[in-house]
Order: structure tokens, then sequence, then C-alpha cells
């Protein structure tokens, strides 16, 4: 006797990323093909008997709402959306969320559907990660929640979750692989071209450096210097002298207003100019180095390392926009 197909419900909020629904799917029906069996049947949901407006503009109809009855699934997901960090809450989805998962083997998200699945309480405890723009208001929404802002995916129990986007993916395939073993897995990647399992984490997509300067005037100007001038001298010292305080005393006010010490600040921004200047893939990591103000390659590599998760040369191979 033939088991029954495991049920894959994927929930798409309003406004919802388009490859967050259509990535995973795609996944789990590669690995039906592999399997030369329906292994997976995946429904799309919605919160309305409506067609479903993407970010992008594209319109498709769910399977079946929130509103209908359900039979027991295997896996829940929720998809993300641009718009989830600053929508109201959706009292009837986070119900709709609550009594699925009780029914389900595992839950979780992708991307920034985790803000509106830690509304349910289930991710509470767990080891999460979201889209990495969104990683830091999770944590502040979600104190008990353990965020890991540069993983890709992150299996804790029951929940699963995943990065940005593309990383609904490398969810899908994890999840492939912990149900029909590697080889399949690693058919469906290669089949699919992507990776079994991507290197690095998404901190190397991530553009932190690129937000507005904080803090009271003065300090802002001294952000934006830096940020123009990475290779210059930006010991505490000079910084102080640039915007007339003792040392003591703007290191203070710059942890306070800023929200990071001078150091880790620097870092940053010198890190985000090695990014720029790796990705045009006209300098080598050592004259990069030299650019920026490092006494060696090691300082940098060292550097690229705590704030991107791989090493220059390998960031430089993989995002170069140009021949190398």
């Amino acid at each position: 006797m033939r088991t029954p197909p495991s049920t894959i419900a994927i929930l798409a909020p309003p406004g919802v990323q388009m490859l967050d629904v259509s990535g995973p799917a795609d996944v789990f029906a590669e690995a039906n093909r592999q399997s030369g069996r329906e292994v997976y049947r995946v429904v799309t949901v919605g919160t309305a008997p409506l067609a479903i407006v993407a970010s992008s503009g594209m319109r498709f109809l769910p399977d079946t709402t929130i509103h209908d009855t359900f039979e027991r699934l295997d896996t829940l997901l929720v998809a993300g959306s641009p718009h989830l960090a600053d929508a109201a809450m959706d009292l009837g989805a986070v119900a709709w969320l609550q009594r699925q998962a009780a029914r389900s083997r595992r839950y979780g998200s992708i991307c920034s559907g985790a803000l509106l699945f830690a509304l349910t309480g289930l991710f509470d405890g767990r080891r999460v990660t979201t889209h990495w723009k969104v990683a830091g208001l999770l944590a502040e929404r979600h104190p008990s929640l353990q965020v890991e802002a540069d993983a890709f995916v992150v299996r804790d129990g029951p929940v699963c979750t995943a990065a940005g986007v593309t990383a609904g993916m490398d969810l899908a395939i994890a999840l492939v692989e912990e149900d029909l073993g590697r080889d399949i897995a690693k058919a469906v990647a290669s089949e699919l071209v992507v990776f079994y399992r991507r290197p690095g984490g998404q901190m190397q997509f991530s553009r932190h450096g690129e937000s507005a300067p904080a803090g009271r005037g003065a300090i802002q100007e001294l952000q934006r210097y830096v940020a123009a001038h990475p290779g210059e001298d930006h010991s505490v010292a000079s910084m102080a002298a640039r915007v007339g305080m003792s040392a003591r005393h703007f290191a203070r006010i710059f942890r306070h207003d800023v929200g990071m010490t001078p150091a880790e600040f620097v870092e940053i921004m010198r890190v985000e100019a090695a990014r720029r200047l790796l990705e045009a893939g006209n300098e080598t990591p050592k004259r990069v180095a030299d650019h920026l103000g490092y006494a060696d390659v090691n300082g940098l590599r060292r550097a690229f390392l705590r704030r991107v998760g791989v090493t220059p040369a390998d960031y430089r191979k993989r995002h170069t926009h140009a021949r190398t």
C-alpha cells in the first residue's frame, strides 16, 4: 500500500515575496520527480478567498484559505513579505497558525514570515533565523528567541526557519534531506542549479553599513567622514579631536548615540568599502587591505570573517562584477 503524500502548507500573507512560496514549492516538486512518486503535496494558503497580490505585483489564487477546513499537516510554513514589519497583527492568521502547528510534525517560517509566526508564541525559547534586515527587530519584539542573524537555515526541534527569500529553497532542500536522504536532496539541488549547502552565511549579502548616520550632529558628520575616507587613521584619539572632545568623553557619547564602539563602526565602514572594491574585481585582497589602512591582509581577513562570514578572497570569487 502506497504511503499518502505529506501535505506542506505555505501561508502567503498579503504582499508576499513570490519566491518565498514558489522556491520551496519547486524544491518539493522536484523531490517528487527524483523519488518517482508523490512524496509531497504543497498547498498555498491565503488569509482571504481572493487573489494574493505579491510584492512584485504578480497575482495568484491560493489553493485554500485559513477559513477552510484542514486535514492534518505534515509541515507548516509562513512566507515573508516586505510589509510584515509594519503590518498590523492579523489575529485570525495567528490563531490559525497556532491551531495548525499543534497538529503538524514541524513548522516555521521563511524570510520575514518569522515576524508573523513568532506572534503565536511557538518560537519562544527557540533558535531561529530570518532575513538579516529584520533580525534585530525580531529579537527586539521577542526577547526569548535566539535569533541567529547570519544563518541561512536553523532547525530547533519542530521549528524550521530560513533567512531571506532564496534561503527558503535552502530550507526546503534541508527538509528533503531530512525526509528522503542526502542523495535525493543533492539530486534536487543539482537539477535546480542551487547549492546543496550554501557556503558562508547571509551576512555576506547584508548592507548594514549603508544605514543612515545616528546621533547628534557632530557624531553624524563624523560617521559620514569615516564612510567617505575609510582608509585614513580613525583611532579614537583622532576621531575625538575631529569633533572637539576628549577621547574618553567621545567614546562614551559615540557608543550611546550610535549603539556601538567607534572601533566597531570603523571596522564596519572599512569592510563595506572592501566589499565594494572586491565586487568590482579589479583589486586583490592585499591591495584592498592597503587602501583601507590595514597593516596587512590578515587584518582585513579577520575583520571580513567577523562581519561577513567568509574570507575576502572567497567573497571576491562569488560576488565580483568583472572578470578575474
